[in-house]
C-alpha cells in the first residue's frame, strides 16, 4: 500500500473500531468512499480486501460489504437474577480477594457462595503483514508447563485498557503496535471468579528495543497463524486471553473466506 491508500485503509478501520457503522448494516457504497476519501476505486478495493482477510468486513456478491455482529437470537424475557443480600471478605490483598456472597437464585433457599476477585487484565495478539502473530514462549510455574502465550497484564488504575493492551506489548516483546482495536470484554471462569479479561487486536508493530519487564518476558517469536491448530492440538497455547484471540483471528477469518466466496 502506499501513503495515501494506508492512511484511507487506518482511516475505514478506525471508524470500524468506534462502531461508526452498526453491526449487521451496510458499509457505504464504493462510489460513496471513493468521493468523500479522495481515493481511487482500484486502491479503495485494495483496503477493503484487507479490511475482509481480516474480518472487520463481510463481502455480500462482489461490491456489498457488510460489517460482522449481526445476530437473529434474541434474550428470554422474564427471568428473574440472583438476589444478592450482602458479602464478606475472608481474605483480601493486592493481587486476589476471597468472599463470601450471601446470595438467593430464584426458588432457592439462599446460601453462602465462595466469590473470588482477581485484577483487570488486557491481552493484545499483534499480526504483522505475513500472517504472524506476536507470541512469548514462557514457563508457567503453577501448571509446571512451557507454552505459548500472548502479551499481557494488568490495567492501572485509572488506565484505558487499549493503553494497557500498547504498553505491555512494548514491556514484554520490545515491539510498538502500530493500532489496537477492541474485540471483547470476558470473564475467563464466570461461575465464581470476577477477573475481566479485555481482548484486543493490533496490526503492525515495530521494534522499539529490548524488553523492560523482564520478569514477565520471555523467547520472542513471530509466529504464523497456520501453526495454531497444531500448537493448540499440542495444548501449547497457554491461558483463555490466548485462546479467545486467537481463535477470533481465525474465525473472522474463515467467514471471510466464506462471505468472499459465496
Amino acid at each position: 500500500m502506499g501513503p495515501k491508500t494506508a492512511k484511507v485503509y487506518e482511516t475505514l478501520r478506525s471508524r470500524l473500531a468506534r462502531g461508526e457503522y452498526p453491526p449487521g448494516g451496510k458499509l457505504p457504497s464504493e462510489r460513496s468512499l471513493v468521493e468523500e476519501l479522495g481515493i481511487g476505486r482500484t486502491a479503495l478495493r485494495q483496503v477493503l480486501a484487507r479490511l475482509v482477510a481480516e474480518g472487520a468486513l463481510e463481502v455480500r456478491g462482489r461490491s456489498s460489504y457488510r460489517i460482522p455482529g449481526a445476530v437473529s437470537v434474541t434474550p428470554p424475557e422474564g427471568l428473574e437474577p440472583w438476589q444478592i443480600h450482602g458479602e464478606r471478605d475472608i481474605y483480601d490483598n493486592k493481587w486476589v480477594k476471597l468472599q463470601l456472597w450471601d446470595v438467593e437464585p430464584p426458588g432457592v433457599k439462599r446460601f453462602e457462595h465462595h466469590v473470588v476477585r482477581l485484577q483487570h487484565v488486557a491481552i493484545t495478539a499483534v499480526l504483522d503483514d505475513q500472517d504472524r502473530v506476536l507470541m512469548l514462549w514462557r514457563y508457567r510455574f503453577v501448571p509446571q508447563q512451557w507454552g505459548w502465550e500472548l502479551p499481557g497484564g494488568i490495567v492501572d488504575a485509572g488506565e484505558d485498557p487499549a493503553e494497557t493492551a500498547r504498553r505491555e506489548v512494548e514491556e514484554e516483546t520490545g515491539w510498538r503496535p502500530k493500532s489496537v482495536e477492541h474485540v471483547v470484554t470476558y470473564q475467563p471462569m464466570v461461575g465464581m471468579v470476577d477477573s475481566p479479561h479485555e481482548i484486543y487486536v493490533g496490526h503492525g508493530a515495530e521494534r522499539v528495543g529490548d524488553p523492560t519487564d523482564l520478569e514477565e518476558a520471555g523467547h520472542i517469536e513471530w509466529v504464523p497463524l497456520a501453526d495454531v491448530p497444531g500448537l493448540m492440538a499440542r495444548g501449547q497455547l497457554m491461558g483463555s486471553g490466548t485462546l479467545v484471540a486467537l481463535l477470533h483471528i481465525l474465525a473472522t477469518r474463515e467467514k471471510a473466506r466464506a462471505t468472499a466466496s459465496s
